[in-house]
């Protein structure tokens, strides 16, 4: 069966050339030149790879097993009332999506066994769909007692939990990536099936519901889908998606339906779902010519990349809705960051590009994909971070899997098309949008040049590109010149250099160099090209510090360190004292050190700094060190430890060592033992109710019951007062200030008693809770705590004096 190729709609950026075939009205004016076309030599990126293909996608497919999410698909196959449904109601997006990747991975790199066995893993998928298409496990499984997110009826919560559509959109991209891959159809009849029985009961006509996605995807996939099928009431159901919303039942900033999307100015709500809509209106006006929806995007991502990006290139400040902070809000130890989201952002500069040719989406994109993006897979792939803080005490530790596993099976879709980034042709344009080494194909203006690209990026700035055209071919080769290069950290003033280093580049033919003014942050060689002519391009590349907006509370004082397109950061491995107190020199000096054993071969930064600590008389004191730094997406590879990326360069910015107490150093237990627990005794106190900077501890989800912790002292201590400041995230979150709490000691005897309290035990949010009570001497103290009827609680500190 025919293979179809489309062009660059949502990660695959696959393109044929049907979809290159521009129409007046709809397709990007640039087209990317497909992974399946761009074979990466790359020793950074090949890793990377390689790891994807030989050990993501396998753990994915593995935890699909494990988690009994193929059992869902056998439920549904085989409906019962006795079934209890558990688990998320998009735990089926998990199988699409890893389905995905090892598409995209196949079509490299084929292999009949992988296909074999996602043959067998699609008749479990098609058994459970209903006789009309819709397929949703959730529901279909026990119809009378579905899950507790999918309301009693179809399409009943889709705007809000069920995710039925989101299930859609996952479902299309899978199923387009495999007939890719195959040729069969199996996955794709699905597909269509589902997609058909959406559009039949949603939309505008009489007898139809008008409901838009809760999760947003389905928008960017119906798009695709249009392109494969030809069928264009799949892009008439995409553009209804984005055309309502605003206009029914939901309409809060969560879900960006706060506003009709063409009026929309602002990144708001779950950074996920906005990202993808984002990507989805790119599509959409794309192929509509609808210019409306480029405006509000374009209004957006000025939005995002004046005040709301994080250096790592990643979006979504907080987890309190895995969303958006207020403008300048971008917090680093709770930044919440997520792989999605950083995927997300990726897929939206992508389009951008796609729209506008210019390099500053770029510039965004690489950014995010080396730094806050890769951040989220381990070095050999087999785990994952779900949020990527850019600051830790060591709360922080990838895992192979999670409950809501969105981030892992993601990153199995997104890796394999990354050779789909690096160029893009526009009538006689050939763009070098970023740098690996590979050798590719493609077509510019209707014939074949072939590229071979070889360097050492993004460890050099040494680049060399061999143009082999089959006959002579006069064309524009367009390099991007990076926006650090340039001295622009990013496309705004939320970051600046403050070194004053002025870094250039320089560009060769055949060893001649060539000039050429830069448009829209390219640099343009428009030549004859003949077979072995060759390119060579260098750019400076340096240590360079960086200071953030004023007006970004979290980051006042201190500066980050990057190098070319690396953000670095301080870990507790590298470094004998607390890389939290460290205080960098005014003009510091940097040394580049290559490790070829250490983290699969980084560059390390070294320089000369400082610490602060105060002694035990409480008397402040300094230190001379050497600060040593990593990249920061291979952090949290060696245990768990502190961690920062931006650090200290101002007095009113340092956070002094604390002297040791009599809790610092004692062992924690407690009723409900998590990774969080380090929180409790860290010594970092919120500045009031609302800041989410510092760790916190939490029951949560258990409600009404009695909970406990425990310090167990190093020696017997005499004590006489304990002060707690209670974590509390209402009204939205699940925790409250406790009913109730009480302070109990270790006697001789080994047993708990109560302390005789002088002062009472109070509950107040926002500030530190003290009781005070009879000294007593012991080796052991227990806090016992009282949840609410209908809530968890939580705490930032306790301390004990």
């Amino acid at each position: 069966m025919k293979k179809v190729i489309i062009t660059a709609l949502a990660a695959t950026m696959i393109c044929s050339a049907q979809a290159q075939k521009k129409t007046e009205s709809g397709g990007y004016p640039i087209t990317p030149v497909p992974f399946t076309s761009v074979k990466v030599t790359d020793a950074f990126w090949g890793q990377r790879l390689k790891a994807s293909r030989e050990v993501t996608i396998p753990l994915a497919f593995s935890k699909c097993e494990e988690t009994g999410r193929y059992e869902n698909f056998v439920k549904a196959a085989n409906p019962s009332s006795e079934y209890v449904v558990g688990g998320l109601s998009f735990d089926d997006t998990d199988v699409y999506k890893t389905i995905e990747g090892a598409s995209y991975s196949m079509q490299i790199y084929p292999d009949k066994k992988l296909e074999k066995y996602i043959d067998s893993v699609l008749v479990i998928v098609a058994a459970a769909q209903e006789p009309d298409g819709y397929l949703f496990t959730a529901r279909t499984m026990n119809p009378e007692h579905p899950h507790e997110w999918a309301g009693s009826e179809r399409w009943e919560k889709v705007e809000d939990l069920s995710h039925e559509f989101y299930n859609l959109g996952h479902m299309v991209e899978g199923a387009i990536a495999y007939y890719q891959a195959t040729g069969k159809r199996n996955f794709l009849d699905i597909a269509i099936k589902y997609a058909d029985c959406v559009d039949r009961e949603i939309g505008d006509a009489p007898g139809k519901q008008v409901k838009v996605p809760g999760h947003q995807i389905a928008e960017m996939a119906l798009a695709k889908l249009y392109l494969v099928t030809g069928d264009k009431k799949y892009l008439n159901l995409a553009k209804f998606f984005l055309d309502k919303r605003g206009y029914t039942e939901r309409t809060d900033e969560y879900s960006q339906a706060h506003k009709p999307v063409l009026e929309q100015d602002e990144a708001v709500g779950h950074a996920v779902r906005a990202a993808y809509m984002y990507s989805g209106m790119a599509d959409v006006a794309a192929l509509t010519g609808d210019t409306g929806y480029i405006h509000a995007i374009d209004r957006i991502w000025d939005n995002v990349v004046t005040k709301k990006l994080y250096i790592t290139g990643g979006i979504g400040a907080t987890s309190h809705g895995e969303a958006f902070g207020k403008n300048y809000e971008l917090p680093n130890m709770s930044a919440y960051c997520e792989t999605c989201a950083a995927i997300g952002n990726v897929y939206w500069n992508y389009r951008l590009f796609l729209l506008h040719g210019e390099s500053k989406y770029y510039d965004v994109l690489e950014r995010t994909l080396y730094n806050g993006l890769i951040s989220g897979i381990s070095l050999d792939g087999g785990a994952f971070f779900y949020p990527n803080p850019l600051e830790s005490i060591g709360q922080h530790q990838r895992q192979p899997w999670f409950g809501c596993a969105c981030c892992p099976s993601n990153v199995c879709r997104f890796i394999p098309s990354l050779p789909g980034y690096i160029y893009a042709v526009h009538d006689h344009d050939l763009y070098v949008n970023l740098f690996m080494s590979n050798t590719s194909d493609m077509k510019v203006q209707g014939k074949t040049v072939s590229i071979v690209q070889k360097t050492e990026y993004p460890w050099k700035g040494d680049v060399q590109i061999t143009v082999n055209p089959k006959g002579k071919h006069t064309f524009a080769l367009k390099l991007r010149v990076p926006g650090w290069v340039q001295d622009e950290v990013v496309p705004s003033n939320l970051y600046k250099y403050t070194d004053n280093k002025d870094l250039s580049y320089q560009v060769k033919v055949n060893g001649k160099q060539v000039e050429s003014k830069l448009e829209k942050g390219y640099f343009t060689i428009n030549r004859a090209w003949k077979k072995g002519d060759v390119v060579d391009v260098h750019f400076d590349m340096e240590p360079r510090t960086v200071r953030a907006n004023n007006k970004v509370e979290a980051d006042r004082g201190k500066v980050s360190v990057e190098r070319g397109p690396i953000v670095y950061c301080a870990e507790w491995p590298d470094n004998d004292f607390s890389v939290l107190s460290v205080f960098m020199n005014r003009k510091p000096e940097f040394t580049i050190e290559r490790k070829d054993d250490l983290l699969y071969g980084i560059n390390q930064i070294k320089t000369e700094a400082q610490t602060l600590l105060y002694d035990e008389s409480g008397r402040l004191q300094t230190k001379d060190v050497s600060l040593t730094l990593i990249p920061y997406y291979a952090w949290a590879h060696r245990g768990s430890g502190e961690m920062a990326v931006w650090l200290p360069q101002d007095l009113s910015a340092t956070r002094p060592v604390m002297p040791p107490t009599v809790t610092s150093n004692a062992t924690v237990t407690a009723s409900h033992q998590v990774r969080s627990i380090s929180a409790i005794n860290d010594g970092l106190l919120p500045a009031d109710e609302n800041d989410r900077s510092v760790p916190y501890y939490h029951w949560w989800p258990k409600e009404g019951t009695t909970e406990w912790i425990t310090y167990e002292f190093t020696s017997p201590a005499k004590i006489s007062s304990s002060s707690v400041f209670w974590y509390d995230d209402g009204p939205w979150g699940g925790c409250r200030v406790p009913e109730s709490w009480k302070i109990y000691y270790k006697n001789n005897s080994g047993e708990w008693n109560a302390v005789q309290n002088t002062t009472e035990y109070s509950t107040v949010k926002g500030e530190n809770n003290r009781v005070k009570f009879e000294p007593v001497t012991t080796t052991a103290v227990k806090m016992e705590v009282v949840l609410p009827e209908k809530n968890a609680a939580g705490l930032f500190e306790w301390s004990v004096e």
